[in-house]
């Protein structure tokens, strides 16, 4: 983790990474929707959760909550929500060079400005989250040669 002037904290990659690679799998913690409802979206976890099944709402644990985001198409990280096991998998969309920093897309409607990843490294307040309902749609292409549309990508951004 590295501190960015402008985004925040955000992923770093010390290492080149090769497209397709695995780069981290985060266990989540699970919020039904009656407790998100009534606790969780009053609070900062808000921009840290990502949408899940059955209107439920997860809270990715290890650095799943530090990816600081990137408009679609921008992003060199994708993540594919594993609900069957509680997990997220983050995987390389392109080749990353060492140095820089790990991003992911949290969908169409994000509640802060936003600031490109080569104007330094990290998020604004929060990093993802239904606070916007962001994170929480389709993951974007995680294997090798893959192409997704944007259309694909933003039809998974309802959480209800």
């Amino acid at each position: 983790l590295r501190e960015h002037p402008h985004r925040g904290r955000g992923v770093f990659t010390q290492r080149d990474i090769k497209q397709g690679t695995l780069i981290h799998i985060s266990p989540v913690l699970i919020f039904d929707q009656r407790e998100y409802s009534a606790h969780g979206r009053h609070t900062r976890l808000d921009h840290y959760t990502y949408c899940w099944k059955n209107g439920s709402y997860a809270l990715a644990l290890g650095l799943g909550s530090m990816f600081n985001h990137e408009p679609f198409g921008r992003q060199n990280v994708g993540f594919v929500r594993d609900m069957g096991r509680s997990l997220i998998r983050y995987t390389a969309l392109k080749d990353i060079s060492a140095g820089e920093e790990l991003c992911i897309c949290y969908g169409p409607n994000v509640w802060f400005d936003v600031v490109a990843q080569d104007q330094g490294a990290g998020a604004g307040e929060g990093a993802k989250g239904s606070g916007g309902n962001a994170s929480n749609g389709q993951e974007g292409a995680v294997e090798t040669g893959q192409e997704q549309t944007a259309e694909d990508f933003l039809s998974g951004f309802d959480c209800m």
